[in-house]
C-alpha cells in the first residue's frame, strides 16, 4: 500500500483560505447575474463540490448575459406589409373571447410580435410526411430558400436535402442555411463544399470554439427548426434533419410533429430567420446594415389576409421575459375544459407547476403526455419525480411507450393550440433560441385532438400505485435537484 503524506497544518490552513476565496468570488459572481434564487443556490451548491475546477465549468457552461439585438426596421417593414391581416384581426377581435385577446397581447408585448394569418395550415405527422412536404415546397420555391436547424446531420436524410438545396441553387434560387454549431457539429467542410461550390451560404450560430468570443456561448443555441419558401411557404416544429426521424429509415424513428404554413403569417417566421441570420453573420453593427439592405427586399409584398389568425412567438436568453413559457402558462390557466400537453422534455418551474394542478383542481382535463424513457436519463428521472403530486391533483399523466416522443404541443379547449421547437423545461424556456406557432380558433387544435388521442393508444397512464423501488425513487428525487441545470 502506498503512503500518502500528510499535509501540514500550514498546507491546510492554505488550502482552507484559498477554498474560502475561490466560494466567495464564484458566489459573488453568480449572485450578480440575478437569477432565480433557486437556480442560484443549485449553481453555487454544485460547483462548490468542484473546488477551482467549477470556475472553468461555470466559465463555459454557466449562463451569460448576451445581447442579441431585435431588428426595428426589419420589423417595421413586415407590419407595414400587413394592412389585411390588421383589418381582419380587427373584425376577429371583437368576437374573440377575452382569454384570447389577453393572449395574443401578451405574444406581442413579449416577443413584439404580432398575430397575423395564415390562408392553410397543416399538421404533419411524422418525419416521413414532414420531410416529403419540406422537399416539395423546396422543389416548388422559385426566389429563395431559408432554413435554420439545430439539428442537421450528414445521413441520408440530411445528404438529400443538400443535393435539393445544390440543384436549386443551380437553377437560381438563394439559398441560405443557418445551423446550430453544437447541434450540428457533425456537419464538416467535406460534406459542406459542394453547397458553397454551388453558391449557398451557410453561416453557423454561436460556434463553441474560442475564438470569434474570449468565452465561447455553450449553453445558448438556437433550437429553432425554421423552413422559409419564397415568404410565403413556412414549416417549424420539432423535426430536426436527421434519419433518426424518418421511420423510413430508422425502425425506431422518433415520433413527432411538424407545421406547414401557408399566407402573411409565414412573414413572421422570415423575420425570424433574417434576425437569427443577420446575428450569426455579423456582429459589428456596420456589417449587419448592410446585411439588413440586404435583406429587407426578400419580405413578400401585400398578401390578402387569411382566415386563420396565427402567432408566432419567439424567446431566447435575449430577453428575460421568457414569451414562450408566458405563453404556455396563459393557455393553461385560461383552459375551462381541456388542456393537453406533450413534451420529450418535462421538467416544470414552480410557475408551470402551479399552473398545470391548479387547473386541474378547478376540474379542467388536464393530461400529460411524456416518453416513457427520452434520450436524457437524468431528464427522465427528474420528470418522473413531479409524477406523484401531478396526479394527485388530478392531472393524467401518460408515458409513451412504442419509441422516442419528440412531439412538442399543447391544445386548449377548442379555441388554442400551440406547436413549435420548445420542450417543457428550463432549458427552452430560458437557454434556448425558440419559436412557436399560436393557432387560435379550430383549424389546429381539432387535428391535435385528435393526434393526441391517437397517440395515447401507443402510451400507458401512470397511476398513483403504480410500484416504485426505492432506489429509483431516490434517483428521481436526486435528479430533480438538478432541474434548474437541466
Amino acid at each position: 500500500m502506498i503512503a500518502i503524506p500528510e499535509l501540514s497544518q500550514e498546507w491546510r490552513t492554505g488550502l482552507s483560505i484559498a477554498w474560502s476565496g475561490y466560494m466567495a468570488v464564484l458566489s459573488i459572481w453568480i449572485v450578480m447575474q440575478k437569477r432565480a434564487p433557486v437556480s442560484t443556490m443549485s449553481w453555487i451548491l454544485s460547483l462548490a463540490l468542484l473546488p477551482f475546477v467549477g470556475f472553468l465549468v461555470y466559465y463555459f457552461l454557466g449562463p451569460q448575459r448576451l445581447r442579441k439585438q431585435r431588428l426595428k426596421r426589419l420589423r417595421s417593414r413586415a407590419s407595414v406589409l400587413a394592412p389585411a391581416d390588421l383589418a381582419m384581426l380587427r373584425d376577429a377581435r371583437e368576437s374573440a373571447p377575452p382569454a384570447l385577446r389577453q393572449m395574443a397581447a401578451l405574444g406581442t408585448a413579449t416577443c413584439g410580435l404580432p398575430v397575423s394569418s395564415a390562408t392553410g395550415i397543416e399538421l404533419l405527422s411524422g418525419g416521413a410526411r414532414t420531410f416529403d412536404a419540406i422537399f416539395d415546397a423546396i422543389r416548388e420555391a422559385r426566389d429563395h430558400v431559408h432554413l435554420e436547424y439545430y439539428i442537421f446531420e450528414p445521413d441520408r436524410i440530411g445528404t438529400a436535402l443538400r443535393d435539393l438545396l445544390i440543384e436549386r441553387a443551380g437553377q437560381g434560387v438563394t439559398v441560405r442555411v443557418l445551423l446550430d454549431a453544437l447541434g450540428s457539429k457533425r456537419i464538416g467542410r467535406k460534406f459542406m463544399a459542394p453547397m458553397h461550390a454551388a453558391g449557398i451560404t451557410v453561416a453557423l450560430f454561436h460556434e463553441t470554439r474560442i475564438g470569434r468570443r474570449l468565452r465561447p456561448v455553450t449553453n445558448y443555441r438556437t433550437h429553432r427548426k425554421i423552413v422559409v419558401c419564397d415568404g410565403r411557404v413556412g414549416f417549424t416544429g420539432g423535426v430536426n434533419i436527421t434519419d433518426e426521424e424518418d421511420s423510413r429509415t430508422c425502425t425506431d424513428a422518433y415520433h413527432d410533429v411538424h407545421l406547414r404554413i401557408e399566407g402573411s403569417a409565414v412573414r413572421w417566421l422570415q423575420t425570424t430567420f433574417l434576425e437569427d441570420w443577420t446575428y450569426a453573420t455579423g456582429e459589428d453593427p456596420r456589417q449587419m446594415d448592410t446585411t439588413l439592405d440586404q435583406l429587407l427586399p426578400i419580405l413578400p409584398p401585400h398578401e390578402a389576409a387569411g382566415d386563420i389568425p396565427v402567432q408566432i412567438v419567439t424567446s431566447g436568453p435575449d430577453s428575460p421575459l421568457e414569451a414562450i413559457h408566458r405563453m404556455h402558462l396563459a393557455a393553461i390557466q385560461s383552459s375551462e375544459r381541456r388542456a393537453w400537453l406533450t413534451t420529450p422534455y418535462f421538467v416544470p418551474g414552480e410557475p408551470a407547476l402551479m399552473a398545470l394542478t391548479s387547473a386541474a383542481l378547478r376540474g379542467v382535463d388536464v393530461r400529460l403526455l411524456v416518453p416513457r424513457r427520452s434520450d436524457s436519463l437524468i431528464v427522465s428521472a427528474a420528470a418522473r419525480s413531479y409524477y406523484d403530486e401531478l396526479i394527485a391533483a388530478g392531472v393524467k399523466v401518460w408515458e409513451y411507450k412504442a419509441r422516442m416522443l419528440h412531439s412538442k404541443t399543447l391544445v386548449v379547449d377548442d379555441h388554442c393550440a400551440m406547436i413549435g421547437t420548445a420542450n417543457f423545461d428550463n432549458r427552452s424556456f430560458r437557454l434556448n433560441f425558440e419559436v412557436m406557432a399560436v393557432i387560435y380558433g379550430t383549424s389546429l387544435a381539432k387535428p391535435l385532438e385528435a393526434q393526441f388521442e391517437t397517440d395515447l393508444r401507443s402510451a400507458s397512464p401512470v397511476r398513483s400505485n403504480r410500484r416504485q423501488f426505492f432506489l429509483r425513487r431516490l434517483g428521481d428525487a436526486m435528479a430533480r435537484l438538478f432541474s434548474p441545470l437541466l
